[in-house]
């Protein structure tokens, strides 16, 4: 079988860290092309990862006939329209998150996504078996009704993040990071590290159909929000509660969903999930009983190695997952509205 030639559109931090790796992995997959700005980094990550040819031009890249699938890893507000692009050239698409910060462009993807037959993965494509199995809980009814759910995605900002992949891309500290230029950026942690807190709940509990959120600059040198709290009010009547933050210098990633009868925990930084039920229903104080879930039955398929199984199958994903991230997207584009109006704001999409 022949390998899929794949383009990267972006050689920054993301592409160092995820992509690039990732997909220097894969077996079936011949990096091409790599697409950036900076002749420095180019230089630094083909030879890191073997990548044959580079460019400036990210257009070149996309009206290469030879190129089967492209990585869009661009700052926020690019991605929507180099994934037309990108679709309109006949290309298959992994898209970097957020999808948009602007509903219009993420309809308008999703729309050009459902008119064409490219296998088109948008991150953060929330598939990972722990995130499996606990949706699996909650439409089992395993948990009883379920009442609330948290999730809480921080770290300790844009600078330590880029600290690791300046070392990946040997260059000196930089004293000001795009991520926090309101005007470059346009959208501060609830897009960058708040979308993954979403995403997760959404996965495990389904559609929202409101949002109160608020916002706050605590410690970073921004106009954007540096620190942020929602609370989603589910389809199904569960309430949830999505934290963020670059301003949590001992990071945590993970989440918990409550039911009437057990709940599951998944704990901070690791991919396991944890299974509570009470020992007794009359007495508040006799003990939990815990059990670790085996994840074994349950897929990873949330990466790029599913991606490139999918283009060589020619089968989509078994997860919309374009309609989720614009669900994702509006739930997001809410949230700002709502800590800027401080009131509830009601969500239209929904999950198909």
């Amino acid at each position: 079988m022949e390998k899929i030639r794949v383009g990267i559109i972006g050689a920054g931090g993301i592409a160092a860290k995820l992509h690039l790796p990732e997909l220097a992995e894969i077996a079936e997959v011949e990096i091409a092309v790599l697409g950036g700005r900076k002749e420095s980094r180019l230089k630094r990550l083909s030879e890191l990862f073997k990548v044959p040819r580079t460019t400036n031009s990210y257009d070149e890249i996309l009206a290469d006939k030879s190129i089967d699938a492209v990585v869009i890893a661009l700052p926020h507000p690019l991605h929507v329209s180099y994934g037309l692009t990108a679709l309109a050239e006949g290309k298959h698409v992994f898209m970097q998150k957020p999808l948009s910060t602007s509903f219009e462009e993420a309809d308008q993807f999703v729309e050009a996504v459902d008119s064409s037959d490219r296998i088109v993965f948008a991150l953060p494509y929330v598939s990972k078996p722990h995130v499996l199995a606990a949706r699996k809980m909650v439409e089992e009814g395993n948990l009883g009704v379920v009442s609330s759910a948290t999730a809480r995605f921080s770290h300790g900002g844009p600078e330590v993040y880029y600290a690791t992949i300046q070392q990946i891309l040997q260059e000196e500290p930089e004293n000001e990071l795009w991520f926090f230029d309101a005007e470059h950026a346009e959208v501060g942690a609830l897009f960058d590290m708040g979308v993954y807190a979403i995403a997760h709940l959404v996965a495990i509990l389904g559609s929202v159909k409101s949002v109160t959120c608020r916002m706050a600059t605590l410690h970073k040198p921004t106009q954007l929000e540096d620190t942020a709290t929602a609370i989603l009010e589910f389809e199904n009547g569960a309430l949830g509660t999505a934290e963020t933050g670059w301003c949590d210098g001992a990071r945590t990633c993970g989440f918990s969903i409550h039911g009437s009868e057990a709940k599951v925990v998944n704990p901070s930084l690791t991919g396991d999930l944890l299974h509570l039920r009470p020992s007794s229903m009359v007495d508040e104080d006799a003990p939990l009983i815990e059990s670790k879930l085996d994840l074994s039955s349950f897929p990873d398929i949330s990466g790029h190695q599913h991606w490139i199984n999918c283009i060589q199958e020619g089968c989509q994903p078994p997860i919309s997952n374009v309609h989720f991230a614009r669900h994702v997207t509006e739930i997001l584009l809410k949230c700002l509205e709502s800590a800027h109006r401080r009131c509830v704001v009601d969500v239209q999409s929904r999950l198909k």
